[in-house]
């Protein structure tokens, strides 16, 4: 079968705020007969299809469908609806729907089509991320239980004689009348387990009904919510409601909105309440949330505000089980969801009536998907916000440059909150020069090791009296974080890949933070075989042992992802910290952001410079954007914070502006530079990447490359050359990677997917292409 083109010529173009084309709503012909479908699996192309007269009420665009492909059929789905093809006559027929509801909405199919024209991926591709793995390969698959409902009553007479001849049927009747007459079989089985069989007699003699209803797999069955009531706003936070509820009023003229709220200022409040505006007026609510500060506390504030319609409110990340995932889908699909909360793929949600997509926490990494398609999900909620004409809020106390610029350039509309509710105060920021710590001897001692200052240590010291709660925070796992040669300087490396391992103690293994290789430590050097070997450097894991030597009074406990591998546990550790069962907590960034403790008064910040100095230009951006958010976790009660930021490098920019809060001061320092050197936010970047298991072919791919490139270039393009990526090898391949920078991203994305797919490369090398990227590593 003849392959169709994959856009249409005909229709109308439209800008969106990234510069890129996106299809123009347009007229449906009234009636139509050819279905223009995108083939999922191994053949992804478009191709037309004959609507059958059986399915011709039910087809639509969005519809997942099956069809004919040689001698087998295949999955698709429905791109477009056309009166007339070239291959007429021809055409098979669609051969079946899958499902009742289109799988995708007209908003979703516009929005693929943007996706795969920016990032330069294919249709098929979008497609294929934004339906989850479970309802992709098992639409539909729910649970069922039985429906029990108690319809008439034996006789009193007649019960008693029940009960004496078959008490176990008369137990059921008494449970479901403990049910007010209806309940499960499964809430029958926890009393009765032979329920099933015993139920005949009870349906025989018409005293029950029985009936098969779906069971939901809700992750939070077993919670309960506490409900709570909107707030009092303050002043900032009035007028930037206002101005948002306005927004949602018009939202076909409002611009997306930036609220740059410092930590502690309320933004959540503001959210809840915008939502509470979209909801009344019959629209539906989107909120984005970094995966890492997807915790509870998110879900109970939402859950408790909107606890009269809780069960309409889903959740979508990557902690579901394939079960959970499939059911809160399916939920959203069926339109029994207002609000859904969720991690970066959520911006994939089905929902209609859209009133305000939400992106907490939007400068985080962690909304960069970092496999194909490399989608940025807050760039993506802009542009989905635009297509289906509804207010996209992006809330942090420390925005990404590129929105504050969009900010100051009038892309996007600027609001506040520069004051902690209920008048509280920012926490008192210290700095600690560690280099004088070492100079006056604290750093060497057994106990301390370099890791807790006599400032911090005296700090915490004092909470621990006063029954005060402290976070310490270090962005690294393990125990120690080298092994090094006293004799030749080596460093055990990890074999597969170009970096140190990590000590873990409490398994006797070195570790790979990278591909996860684990090795016993050696008795002496693998390269020179001197017995000399030194450890050096600290992760959370030996923090911990040495916090627990130096306080063996206090309560503590650790949290990263050696620590935390169970579902819930997370949940039940933090739920005991605000209990104030814990006295410390150690952790990574999974205790950063978003958490909300009254009774912490301390934050220390063991290692601020991990990130300052890596290879990447948005290092410095990093660093105080970390240190500002894990200082909002203190003083968010009645006391004040404090904070004792410990590190080697006290006069960097990152670290003083951080100290004072000031980031629109860090903001204009940086963005200077960023100009002058032609970085985002006043160019975009793509990063061309290659990767191979021979160092010599990897590198000749990106050089070849390279060379074709530079034939035809754009106007205004800055390229490199190529180099080692900063982690020259990875799981056993070398690494190289080119930087282009471009004050216009569609000219440099066509000129680069023309050259690759000219391009013959070796088989074994993989060269991969990534738009906006947020790391250079």
């Amino acid at each position: 079968m003849p392959q169709t083109p994959p856009n249409n010529p005909s229709k109308p173009k439209q800008s969106d705020l990234f510069g890129m084309a996106v299809d123009a709503p347009g007229p449906q012909p009234s009636e139509t007969r050819v279905a223009r479908v995108q083939l999922e699996g191994a053949a992804a192309m478009e191709l037309d299809y004959a609507i059958p007269e059986t399915l011709a009420d039910e087809l639509v665009v969005g519809s997942r469908v099956m069809v004919p492909l040689q001698n087998r059929r295949v999955n698709a789905v429905v791109l477009e609806l056309l009166d007339e093809s070239p291959h007429r006559g021809k055409l098979k027929e669609v051969a079946s729907l899958i499902g009742k509801r289109p799988m995708f909405t007209p908003g979703l199919l516009k929005l693929a089509r943007w996706i795969a024209e920016y990032y330069v991926v294919s249709v098929h591709t979008v497609l294929r991320t934004m339906l989850p793995q479970a309802v992709r390969d098992k639409p539909g698959s729910f649970v069922m239980d039985s429906h029990l409902k108690l319809v008439k009553e034996p006789a009193p007479a007649e019960f008693e004689k029940l009960r004496n001849k078959a008490p176990m049927q008369a137990r059921v009747l008494d449970i479901l009348r403990s049910f007010k007459g209806e309940a499960t079989l499964s809430q029958i089985r926890q009393d009765v387990p032979r329920a099933a069989t015993i139920l005949k007699p009870l349906l025989k003699a018409g005293w029950i009904t029985r009936s098969e209803v779906r069971v939901e797999r809700d992750p939070f069955h077993d919670e309960e919510f506490l409900p709570s009531q909107a707030l009092v706003f303050t002043d900032e936070q009035q007028a930037a409601y206002t101005r948002i509820a306005a927004a949602i009023d018009l939202a076909e003229k409002s611009k997306p909105i930036l609220l740059h709220g410092i930590t502690g200022s309320g933004k959540t409040e503001v959210y809840l309440q915008a939502i509470a505006r979209v909801i009344e007026r019959g629209g539906t609510a989107l909120v984005l949330v970094p995966e890492i500060a997807l915790t509870p506390q998110t879900i109970e504030r939402f859950k408790a505000r909107f606890s009269d319609r809780h069960e309409r409110i889903a959740v979508l990340h990557s902690h579901l089980s394939d079960g959970e995932r499939h059911d809160e889908w399916f939920k959203i699909h069926e339109d029994r969801a207002d609000i859904v909360i969720g991690a970066r793929s959520a911006i994939f949600a089905p929902l209609e009536r859209l009133g305000i997509i939400i992106v907490d926490e939007e400068h985080e990494p962690s909304f960069k998907q970092d496999e194909t398609p490399r989608y940025h999900a807050r760039d993506v909620a802009v542009v989905r916000g635009s297509l289906e004409k509804c207010v996209v809020l992006l809330g942090s106390a420390t925005p990404s440059l590129e929105s504050f610029e969009n900010a100051a350039s009038g892309k996007y509309e600027l609001l506040k909150l520069l004051q902690r509710t209920d008048g509280r105060t920012l926490p008192l920021i210290r700095i600690v020069d560690m280099r004088m710590e070492r100079r006056k001897g604290t750093g060497t001692s057994v106990a301390n090791a370099g890791i807790l200052s006599e400032k911090l240590r005296a700090a915490i010291t004092s909470r621990l009296e006063k029954k005060e709660q402290t976070i310490l925070f270090l962005n690294r796992r393990g125990f120690n974080t080298s092994l090094t040669c006293l004799g030749c300087g080596e460093t055990v490396q990890c074999q597969d890949c170009s970096i140190p391992m990590t000590l873990h103690k409490h398994e006797n293994r070195l570790v790979c933070h990278v591909c996860g290789a684990r090795r016993l430590p050696p008795s002496k050097c693998p390269s020179c075989q001197e017995p000399g070997l030194k450890f050096a450097g600290f992760g959370t894991e030996r923090v911990e042992t040495v916090v627990r030597e130096v306080f063996p009074q206090a309560r503590i406990a650790r949290v990263d992802t050696d620590t935390i591998q169970r579902k819930n546990q997370l949940r039940d550790l933090l739920r005991d910290f605000r209990a104030q069962k814990l006295d410390l907590i150690i952790g990574t960034q999974m205790i950063a952001k978003g958490l909300d403790f009254p009774n912490v008064t301390l934050v220390g910040v063991l290692n601020a410079d991990l990130a300052l100095n890596l290879p990447d230009f948005r290092a410095a951006e990093r660093t105080l954007q970390l240190l500002v958010q894990v200082a909002g976790r203190a003083g968010r009660g009645e006391v004040k914070g404090e904070v004792v930021v410990q590190t080697y490098a006290p006069h960097s920019p990152a670290v003083q502006f951080s100290r004072h809060n000031d980031f629109e001061g860090f903001a204009q320092q940086e963005l200077e530079q960023r100009r002058a050197f032609h970085y985002p936010p006043y160019t975009h970047v793509v990063l061309l990447a290659s990767r191979g298991k021979h160092q010599t072919m990897a590198e000749f791919a990106l050089q070849t490359l390279h060379r074709r490139l530079l034939e035809g270039l754009p106007e205004g393009v800055i390229m490199g050359e190529p180099a080692p990526c900063a982690m020259a090898k990875a799981h056993g391949q070398y690494r190289y990677q080119l930087l282009l920078r471009s004050p216009k991203i569609r000219p440099l994305c066509r000129h680069i997917q023309r050259v690759i797919e000219a391009t013959t490369l070796p088989n074994d090398v993989i060269v991969t292409w990534d738009v906006d990227p947020v790391s250079l590593l």
